[in-house]
């Protein structure tokens, strides 16, 4: 198979000038772009999605965490949870409101579950997001992020906090078709947002070659009984 164009998209937090955000779509454009690409595609890559400053922020903030504060990260839900180091060997740290930087992302993500609600009519409920920390040799193997009539994750968002990343370094984002072919490789370059439907979009991360960092989240729609939310984080 020919090699895959990547998407380069932005490759480093300059300081934001006005003529820089004289340029930058409005968030109304990016939420049309996505919810177009969503129909039409069944996922979206938006370079340059969020505001700079933001990225750059959530950047400094996801490097300033000790080593005790990620996790290792597991596969199932609930009682199927486990670890398995030869499906995937990221780490992880929850986001919450409690922090600033944090407070923002998840109000813009707000914001795009009201957009795409508005113009796919998905039902989106609420969403949750975690930093996602590749250290070198870390990977993720070709998966779905859910699996039909067994979870409420309907959407999945990717965000990436790595500026000037080369192809060399590695940690691309391989997108797959129905017929197992790679139809997309994404450069986790800073800035780029990469949104998909989560049963319907087997995806892979190739193992990083120095510290790969992101924002994994998922929108849900409402399964909960008597009022406790499924699944709980």
């Amino acid at each position: 198979m020919a090699d895959l164009p990547l998407n380069t998209g932005f490759s480093g937090v300059p300081p934001v000038s006005a003529d820089l955000l004289s340029v930058l779509p409005s968030s109304a454009d990016i939420f049309d772009q996505l919810a177009d690409a969503l129909a039409a595609e069944g996922y979206a890559v938006m370079p340059d999605a969020l505001p700079p400053a933001l990225a750059a922020d959530l950047l400094l903030r996801v490097t300033r965490f000790d080593d005790d504060q990620f996790r290792s990260a597991g596969v199932g839900r609930q009682g199927d949870y486990l670890l398995n180091p030869f499906v995937r060997s990221d780490e992880i740290h929850w986001l919450s409101d409690a922090d600033g930087a944090e407070r923002q992302y998840l109000d813009w993500m707000e914001q795009l579950r009201g957009a795409l609600n508005q113009r796919l009519f998905l039902g989106l409920f609420d969403y949750e997001a975690h930093f996602a920390r590749y250290q070198p040799g870390a990977f993720y193997k070709k998966h779905l992020d859910a699996f039909k009539g067994r979870s409420n994750r309907v959407l999945s968002t990717v965000f990436y906090l790595n500026p000037g990343w080369l192809e060399a370094d590695g940690g691309q984002l391989l997108i797959y078709g129905d017929s197992d072919e790679v139809v997309d490789r994404v450069n986790p370059l800073m800035g780029t947002l990469v949104v998909f439907l989560s049963d319907k979009v087997p995806h892979e991360v190739l193992a990083a070659r120095r510290n790969r960092f992101s924002i994994a989240g998922w929108f849900r729609v409402n399964n909960s009984l008597n009022q406790h939310l499924d699944p709980p984080r």
